[in-house]
């Protein structure tokens, strides 16, 4: 009982449930208006976009889903892993892994089975005021701290977005000759583009894997189905943002 119930009081204490609920009563309060028609399409907006069942099925649309990498035992030379992973912690001077931390952390598995012999992170700083926070070095830093040999280690730190990772660090590997095969790894959201990009930049020997999912498998649960959730409105803001950012990348040439 009291696990159903902290359920419930997590959904009435979001600030999202009280702007939708809000809209409910505005509409209540304004039905026999003429502005019931708009206040009613902009609720039913919200609720369509905060509906977990249905932005999962765009999402899962878009999603791009590898070859079970992780299920087989293939080994790789390396592992190019895409930054933009979290934030430089200035106080401690340290790296904080957010959402696509995952990035890393299932690389770090198949590294420690020996399933990947090196690690390339490329990813500089996306900051304008602070350009010295070259999120590359601080993951390197970060590795050598976790007892990963320096030898294995390969940094690209001046890029600032998907194209520059894939040019950028392609003039790293160009420059060391190395001629082996490739993992890259990103998240699901951001494998389609990325790997189209890659790819157009000459790679060869290239295979993706997917972290961080967004979806899984399909449920039919009344609050998954039916209750809106702040977390559906981020996660269709994500999947958006890959389909302007592949259109954009698409007109300019580079993939």
């Amino acid at each position: 009982m009291f696990f159903i119930l902290s359920k419930i009081l997590a959904f009435l204490i979001a600030p999202y449930t009280w702007l939708f609920f809000g809209l409910l009563f505005l509409l209540k309060k304004l039905w026999n208006t003429p502005y019931k028609k708009w206040v009613l399409g902009f609720t039913i907006f919200m609720y369509v976009i905060s509906n977990s069942f249905l932005v999962d099925e765009v999402v899962r649309a878009w999603e791009y889903c590898d070859d079970d990498i992780y299920l087989k035992e293939t080994k790789y030379d390396l592992a190019i892993v895409l930054g933009g992973m979290g934030r430089i912690d200035e106080r401690q001077d340290r790296f904080d892994f957010g959402y696509s931390g995952d990035r890393l952390f299932q690389t770090l598995e198949l590294y420690h089975k020996q399933r990947v012999k090196k690690l390339l992170i490329t990813g500089g700083s996306g900051s304008i005021s602070k350009p010295n926070h070259r999120e590359a070095f601080y993951i390197k830093k970060y590795l050598k701290n976790i007892a990963i040999p320096d030898s294995n280690i390969i940094i690209e730190n001046d890029s600032k977005n998907t194209y520059e990772n894939a040019i950028f660090t392609k003039r790293v590997l160009d420059s060391i000759h190395f001629k082996g095969s490739i993992l890259l790894v990103t998240s699901s959201f951001h494998m389609r583009r990325s790997l189209a990009i890659f790819e157009k930049a000459g790679y060869k020997n290239v295979t993706p894997f997917v972290t961080n999912k967004i979806t899984g498998i399909r449920k039919f649960e009344f609050d998954y189905c039916f209750m809106p959730n702040i977390e559906a409105v981020f996660s269709l803001n994500l999947i958006l943002h890959e389909i302007v950012g592949y259109a954009t990348y698409k007109l300019k040439g580079y993939l």
